[in-house]
C-alpha cells in the first residue's frame, strides 16, 4: 500500500488535505489508507463496515471491527499494532488499523485516517440521502400528477436504476405500525433496483424486472405488512395506473378479499376492487345474487358448474371449444349450463344473464379467501 508523497503533502497538514481530497475525489477509503500508510511507516486499514464496501485483503479486519462494534469482544489480529476508533456524535462506526510497526509518529496520521473516513461516511449518506428524496419525489409525482410525460418518467427511473421498459410491477404495502423506512430497506434489500419510498402512512414501490421474483419478494415481505401487487406491466406510461391499482388491491386484502391474479389490470377488476374497498358488502350481496348457488351446488356435489360457465364464457360461448377446454362432450356442457339456469335463474344462452355472471365469477374470485370453508 506504500505511496510516495508529494512535498505539499509530507506535513501532517498537507496529509490530511490529500486524504479529504481523495474523499472528495470518489477515491474511497482505500487512498485515504494508502495516504496514511505512506506517513506512518506501515500499511493501515480504514474499515467503516456501515458503508458495504469490504476490500480485498481486508476481509478479516471487517469481520474484527464489525463484532466488536455490535458489542463482542473479538480476538485483535496479531499484526494490528494499534488502532484509533472513527466515532460521530459518540458512536463509533469503525477503526483505522495500523498493520506493523509504523513510525513514532504513526498514531497521528492514524486520527488523521479517522477524521478524512468521517467525511467519506457523510458523502456517502448525503448521496443516498438525494437518492432516496429523488426517488420518493418520483413516486408522489406520479401519484399526484396524471399529467407527467411519461418518456420523463422513463428517464427519471433509469437514471435511479430503474428500467420501467423492461416490465414491471407496482406494490402498495401499509406497514401496520412498523417503521415504513423498515419496509423501504426490506424492498432495497431485496430488490437493489426497485424505486420505494414511504408516502404518507403507506409505502409505495415500483419493482423492475420479472413479475415472479418481484412477487416472492412481495410475498415475504407480506409477513410483516399488508401487500397489494399490481398485475405486469410495461412502460413508463402504465407506472401510475399501478400504483393505483396496487394501493386498490391492497384495500381488497384488507377487506378480507385476494386478488385474482394476472387479470387483475382489467376495468372489471379495478371497479370491483373499488367498491370491495369501501362498501364489501355490496360485492358479497352480487355475488349471492348470481353464482353462489353454483359454488355451493360445486361444494355439495364436487361439481364443476362454476368452472364450466367460465370456460364457456372464456370460450365466446362456443360449445364445442368449451367442451374442448374442460375435457368432457358437448351434451355434458348443454347439461351443466342447463343447471345453472336452474340453480341461479341465469340463462348462460342469453347475453344480458352471461354478463351478469361473467361479472359474479369476478366477484367470486376476489372475495373466495374470505368466504367460509
Amino acid at each position: 500500500m506504500a505511496a510516495n508523497p508529494d512535498a505539499a503533502a509530507e506535513t501532517p497538514r498537507g496529509a490530511h488535505l490529500e486524504m479529504v481530497g481523495a474523499v472528495l475525489a470518489g477515491d474511497g477509503l482505500e487512498r485515504v489508507a494508502e495516504i496514511a500508510s505512506a506517513h506512518a511507516g506501515a500499511p493501515v486499514a480504514v474499515v467503516v463496515p456501515r458503508l458495504g464496501v469490504p476490500l480485498e485483503g481486508w476481509a478479516r479486519y471487517e469481520r474484527y471491527v464489525g463484532v466488536r462494534l455490535a458489542g463482542g469482544r473479538p480476538q485483535r489480529p496479531s499484526d494490528v499494532t494499534a488502532e484509533v476508533p472513527i466515532s460521530s456524535g459518540g458512536r463509533e462506526l469503525g477503526a483505522v488499523l495500523l498493520l506493523g510497526p509504523g513510525g513514532p509518529d504513526a498514531g497521528e496520521y492514524l486520527h488523521m485516517a479517522a477524521i478524512a473516513a468521517l467525511t467519506e461516511v457523510a458523502v456517502v449518506e448525503a448521496r443516498d440521502e438525494t437518492e432516496q428524496t429523488l426517488r420518493g419525489s418520483l413516486l408522489e409525482e406520479l401519484l399526484t400528477r396524471p399529467d407527467l410525460d411519461p418518456a420523463d418518467v422513463q428517464r427519471r427511473a433509469a437514471r435511479l436504476g430503474c428500467d420501467l421498459a423492461g416490465g414491471f410491477v407496482a406494490l402498495c404495502a401499509n406497514p401496520n405500525g412498523r417503521g415504513p423506512g423498515r419496509l423501504v430497506a426490506a424492498l432495497a434489500a431485496e430488490l437493489p433496483d426497485a424505486l420505494a419510498q414511504a408516502v404518507e402512512d403507506k409505502v409505495y414501490a415500483l419493482l423492475p424486472g420479472p413479475p415472479d421474483p418481484a412477487r416472492r419478494a412481495a410475498a415475504r415481505l407480506g409477513r410483516h405488512a399488508e401487500i397489494g401487487v399490481s398485475s405486469y406491466r410495461s412502460g413508463a406510461a402504465e407506472a401510475r395506473r399501478a400504483l393505483e391499482e396496487a394501493e386498490l388491491v391492497l384495500g381488497v386484502t384488507a377487506a378480507g378479499g385476494g386478488p385474482p391474479g394476472a387479470e387483475i389490470g382489467e376495468g372489471t377488476y379495478r371497479l370491483l376492487f373499488r367498491v370491495l374497498a369501501s362498501h364489501p358488502q355490496e360485492v358479497r350481496s352480487f355475488f349471492e345474487d348470481t353464482v353462489a348457488p353454483l359454488v355451493r351446488y360445486d361444494e355439495q356435489y364436487a361439481t364443476d358448474l362454476v368452472g364450466t360457465v367460465d370456460a364457456y364464457l372464456a370460450n365466446n360461448c362456443h360449445m364445442n371449444a368449451t367442451a374442448q377446454a374442460i375435457h368432457a362432450h358437448r351434451h355434458t356442457v348443454a347439461y351443466r349450463l342447463e343447471r345453472v339456469r336452474e340453480l341461479s335463474g341465469l340463462d348462460p344462452l342469453r347475453s344480458e344473464d352471461r354478463e351478469r355472471l361473467g361479472l359474479g365469477l369476478k366477484a367470486y374470485r376476489i372475495i373466495a379467501p374470505s368466504l367460509p370453508r
